[in-house]
């Protein structure tokens, strides 16, 4: 019994003369160290996971220090990543891209156009807030041929690392497709299928309604069903290949539409996009086409 006293009231000691927890009692071999202390400097996640790799099989002896190492980097920087969230304003974290694309041809035609799209894009904790406004304008021979209009907002609500609840609301006017106004809210579940630093896609689901102006002075509103996709392919550093499509389908006029854009780097912000835009109306007004496409090459900046 005395003995048993004995050991506990030293339990403390020993405590506190062992490792702190995680710690390896095997020393990483200064190489080694030196090349993982290269890496975390850089912040690179990708290079940071690549030297984990090697050195683990070179020296396995030290591989759960190493890992150790990368994954206290790896937290600790999540959690700066929060803390900045948690403390920033309303105005604070947004991202996003400009794009303006135009053209002039004078001879034996003249032909003036243009398109502009700004995107804008807050991640914050739980919620995700994303913008878009378009504008596409043509005229030939002073006579417009083009004229498209389109202002969108989403919030998504984040339930987990992939599954999401979005609201969508979304104004666009587009005379030569056979309507003057027409508003578009939908609410649903969206989900990231894919999800990595070379390729994402997320889709989403839900009930819609609309409520169009169309050009023959007729007026319609009715419930729909929306479905989206976001797809985007990093082919090679600084070259990338993105897909957008959303569906809304409904008793009389259904819609489709879908933009497919490969974007390369230029320097810094700016890059170069290449993009064909397609929008399908299932029932337009007589003197309307059903089909509309668009092929755009445009300087973009990000922010």
């Amino acid at each position: 019994m005395r003995r048993l006293v004995l050991l506990v009231a030293a339990l403390p000691l020993v405590l506190a003369d062992a490792p702190p927890p995680g710690d390896s009692p095997v020393p990483i071999p200064a190489a080694i160290k030196a090349m993982l202390d290269a890496a975390i400097e850089t912040g690179n996640d990708g290079e940071i996971s690549t030297i984990v790799k090697y050195a683990r099989l070179a020296d396995p002896a030290s591989a759960d220090a190493v890992l150790a190492i990368a994954q206290k980097w790896r937290a600790d920087r999540e959690a700066a990543r929060q803390e900045t969230i948690r403390q920033a304003t309303v105005f604070d974290l947004w991202s996003g891209s400009a794009q303006l694309g135009g053209y002039i041809s004078t001879g034996n035609s003249d032909i003036a156009g243009g398109s502009a799209v700004i995107d804008a894009k807050r991640e914050g904790l739980q919620w995700r807030h994303k913008f878009r406004v378009q504008a596409d304008y043509q005229e030939n021979q002073g006579v417009t041929t083009r004229e498209h209009y389109l202002a969108s907002y989403e919030p998504n609500y984040k339930i987990d690392d992939r599954l999401y609840m979005y609201g969508a609301g979304q104004y666009e006017s587009d005379k030569f497709l056979g309507y003057w106004n027409r508003f578009s809210a939908s609410i649903g579940a969206g989900y990231s299928v894919l999800k990595s630093r070379a390729m994402s896609l997320d889709l989403e689901l839900g009930p819609a309604f609309r409520h169009t102006y169309f050009t023959d002075q007729t007026v319609q509103s009715s419930p729909a069903g929306r479905g989206s996709l976001a797809f985007r392919w990093q082919l090679l550093p600084g070259l990338s290949v993105t897909q957008n499509g959303a569906a809304y389908v409904q008793r009389f006029n259904s819609t489709i539409s879908g933009v497919t854009a490969l974007n390369a780097k230029l320097i810094g912000p700016l890059s170069a996009s290449l993009s064909y835009n397609i929008q399908y109306e299932s029932q337009p007004p007589v003197g309307s086409v059903s089909t509309d496409t668009t092929t755009r090459a445009s300087v973009v900046y990000s922010f």
